[in-house]
């Protein structure tokens, strides 16, 4: 027997990352439909701004010119969930934004209130998962922290075995 997987001819790791990619999807279409968060939940959502089908303000482009980091917690507004992509209304520094972004330009989707996280590889290449900067866009001053002891975080990593 070898060592040496073959080459598969059926894009698995293409496949997976739409269908996790569809579960950042039905989240967002839940807080749609309902009108709001439940609970404590809110979500860090990650994207790469260059990515086609990106809509951001320039002046965000400029600072955030490969990834950025939005929550979707207190303030956002008009969020509209269509099958491959969503748009929210987000302040940054007070000055209000709409934001529309395709669920295959998101590298990470993360729920600190129950610790769920999704990490996605975009391209393909290995990037270890790095503990990313406070989101940019306004929030409000106090937030609780809530603490946990399992781990929900499911990390999909398609590299090739050479």
């Amino acid at each position: 027997m070898s060592d040496d997987t073959p080459e598969s001819l059926i894009p698995y790791d293409e496949i997976v990352q739409d269908a996790l990619r569809a579960v950042v999807g039905r989240v967002l279409g839940e807080v749609e439909a309902t009108g709001g968060l439940p609970g404590e939940h809110h979500f860090y959502i990650t994207f790469k701004t260059r990515m086609p089908g990106v809509s951001i303000p320039k002046h965000l482009l400029e600072r955030f010119p490969d990834e950025m980091t939005i929550v979707i917690q207190h303030r956002f507004w008009d969020l509209k969930v269509e099958e491959d992509s969503f748009t929210v209304g987000l302040s940054f520094g007070g000055v209000p934004a709409t934001l529309h972004v395709p669920f295959a330009a998101v590298t990470q989707f993360h729920d600190p209130a129950v610790e769920f996280a999704l990490t996605f590889q975009a391209s393909g290449e290995e990037a270890p998962r790095e503990e990313h900067d406070e989101a940019e866009n306004d929030r409000p001053q106090a937030t609780k922290e809530k603490a946990g002891d399992g781990s929900n975080v499911v990390s999909v990593d398609f590299t090739k075995k050479k």
